[in-house]
């Protein structure tokens, strides 16, 4: 016999023994409802009503049992799913046992009957599942000496979140975590208990009661908390000396599902507090389900988040378009484990490669396009000002131009708040894309919309990335300026905006993103570090370096002539700058890319400035020059194998990090 053919033969008998003892179980509800009617007794006047009574119940059970799967589960797995498929289960064949009963002139039926057998059967029924779930866990319970080496762990939050986590933590974790408690600020929950674990006290008395309680690690568990909260929470783990972890946000459980295995370390994004976006899942179904959806950029921070939702609404097909081969393997692996049944097509392709641009629209006929593409990076895009016009400008003509030639439905362009009033070449090449978008989109039956938002935290090349290497290599920390300040949004709530403002869109809008209250980069600093468990100045100090070419102290988010107005949703705003004529247009893009082939950098700002009458060049720095060769002591201590420099051996500052910037 093969292995296949055992393990069928296997799976029959054990399905075969589980519905015999579902039958046995039946029969001896209706019989136990008659006992209990009777007190005790089966009368002989009644045999004709228990046979037939009998027989009828125990069929209708086991049809109900097959309609509602009862026979098909883990039994010792039991839950509430399984405990309420057995409540309609038994309910059902009650019913037609009823009208059975009554069609077939069954006379002096007693009708308390009914009631009992329906109780006892979902006692019996669920008793057997819950019993074996109790066996088994007791079985399995860790033994004492295993329980002595267990982490004392707390919960913060005792709402639902803390609820499944304690139910995880308690029924597959109880060899590695001791449950001590929740802290909770609700005073209805203060002395009760869960799962059997009680609620010990408001959360500010978590720092008091942490040491008393032996508590080594706390773990929070309100995924809506503000980022106040957060900060008071983490700063009374920290006096404490208890390791905190927590949950993630709602906006990144997609599923809702909580589990131990959804823990992490606390990040800056949690202290900055953001609060959960709401999205008009209907709007969006409509406006998603079913399509060819394209995204450009689709390997970056950005384009591999919007990525991630847009599966969330089951499109035709989803068309990752990205230059870089490594990020195209890597979303590409992620998106097709997502979800197998969608096609996921990798494309490799650079933007500003029209051919190749129009193949890829010939072939796959996008319906909607998120244009995510570009090049981002301010110091670097002033240092090489051609290719953010390439890229930036040509790359979004390009693609904007072939979404309106093969009839998109909608193009959605993602911009920037360094697009207002510009300092940098960045901010300025993106203000000509807005430009081009709202031009087409006086002529185009494809909906153009272009949205704009501000830093998004822990994106490729961000502050954050760059504050975290050099607080690993420890210091110092470096930011530009003590009063620079930034608009900051989450990765999941940038994407999320972009395509709500996306879906609401109706042609030639420039959204605009709330993006809260703007937070200094030292402050931003200073959380850092605490985070990764130093003291900012005594432990990881903070140098100040100056503002980098195209930086602003602090960035503006619309244009003083253009009138913000709400739209439906709280967190979107939109303005109708008055579009230039496409053709003015495009012969300002036809002298940019003039000036890009020129290779001459002066020029290519002559030129954006002349596009964009806004724009205000700063003065450009040029890159640091390499690190001179090491010293001969230097040299001789690498080859020693030191792997940190002594005190006494001077690092070149030319060698030293680049100051972080948002």
């Amino acid at each position: 016999m093969s292995i296949l053919g055992f393990l069928r033969r296997r799976l029959l008998v054990r399905r075969v023994l589980v519905l015999a003892a579902h039958l046995a179980l039946y029969a001896a509800a209706f019989l136990l409802a008659f006992l209990v009617r009777f007190d005790f007794s089966l009368p002989e006047a009644y045999t004709r009503q228990i046979v037939v009574g009998l027989v009828l119940a125990v069929f209708f059970r086991t049809v109900a049992g097959f309609v509602f799967r009862l026979y098909g589960g883990v039994l010792k797995y039991a839950g509430i799913g399984d405990l309420v498929n057995i409540l309609k289960a038994m309910s059902l064949a009650s019913v037609a046992l009823v009208v059975a009963v009554v069609i077939l002139g069954v006379r002096d039926f007693p009708r308390s009957i009914f009631v009992l057998d329906w109780a006892a059967s979902i006692a019996l029924v669920g008793g057997l599942r819950f019993g074996l779930r109790v066996a088994r866990e007791a079985l399995t319970a860790p033994a004492a000496e295993e329980l002595e080496g267990r982490r004392r762990v707390a919960i913060v939050g005792a709402g639902d979140a803390g609820e499944a986590l304690a139910r995880d933590l308690l029924r597959s974790y109880r060899d590695r975590y001791e449950l001590v408690g929740f802290f909770d600020d609700n005073p209805k929950k203060q002395g009760l208990t869960i799962h059997g674990v009680p609620v010990l006290a408001p959360i500010i008395y978590l720092g008091d009661m942490a040491p008393r309680r032996r508590i080594q690690e706390v773990i929070i568990a309100i995924p809506t908390a503000s980022g106040e909260t957060m900060r008071g929470i983490v700063s009374a783990c920290q006096i404490a000396g208890v390791k905190f972890r927590t949950l993630p946000g709602v906006d990144q459980i997609l599923d809702g599902a909580i589990s131990v295995n959804l823990i992490r370390e606390v990040a800056i994004e949690d202290l900055l507090g953001r609060e959960p976006v709401h999205l008009e899942e209907d709007v969006l179904q409509r406006f998603l389900r079913g399509k060819r959806v394209m995204v450009t950029g689709a390997g970056g921070s950005i384009g591999a988040e919007l990525c991630r939702q847009i599966l969330r609404f089951s499109p035709e097909a989803l068309l990752l378009v990205e230059q870089s081969e490594p990020n195209l393997f890597f979303i590409h692996r992620e998106m097709a484990k997502r979800r197998r049944e969608l096609p996921v097509v990798p494309l490799i392709a650079d933007v500003v490669d029209r051919p190749r641009m129009e193949r890829i629209f010939t072939e796959h006929r996008p319906q909607v396009i998120f244009h995510a593409a570009a090049h981002k990076h301010v110091p670097m895009m002033e240092w090489n000002p051609g290719e953010a016009v390439k890229n930036n400008v040509l790359g979004t003509k390009t693609v904007a131009e072939l979404a309106h030639a093969h009839g998109a439905e909608a193009f959605v362009f993602v911009s920037t708040d360094k697009a207002v009033n510009p300092t940098s070449v960045m901010g300025a090449t993106k203000r000509v894309a807005e430009m081009f978008v709202q031009a087409l989109a006086q002529e185009s039956r494809t909906v153009f919309a272009a949205v704009r938002f501000g830093n998004v935290l822990g994106s490729v090349g961000s502050v954050v990335p760059i504050f975290k290497e050099q607080i690993a290599a420890g210091g110092p920390v470096t930011v530009t300026h003590p009063d620079m300040k930034r608009y900051f949004m989450t990765i999941p709530e940038a994407t999320q905006l972009v395509m709500q403002a996306a879906a609401m869109g109706r042609g030639g809008e420039i959204f605009v993103l709330d993006m809260g209250q703007p937070v200094r980069i030292v402050d931003l600093a200073r959380d850092l570090i605490r985070l990764s468990g130093f003291t900012p100045e005594r432990d990881v100090r903070i140098e100040f370096t100056g503002l980098r070419p195209g930086e602003k102290l602090f960035e503006e988010i619309g244009f003083d002539a253009e009138k913000m107005d709400k739209t439906r949703h709280p967190k979107i705003y939109t303005g109708r700058l008055q579009p230039a004529p496409r053709q003015v247009v495009e012969e300002n893009i036809r002298r940019l890319l003039e000036a890009a082939a020129s290779g001459e950098p002066e020029r290519v700002r002559a030129e954006l400035k002349r596009a964009v009458p806004e724009y205000q060049p700063s003065e450009v720095a040029r890159p640091a020059p390499e690190a001179p060769p090491p010293s001969g002591e230097a040299r001789v201590i690498a080859q020693a194998g030191r792997r940190q420099t002594p005190e006494a051996v001077p690092v070149s500052p030319a060698a030293s990090t680049p100051p972080a910037g948002p």
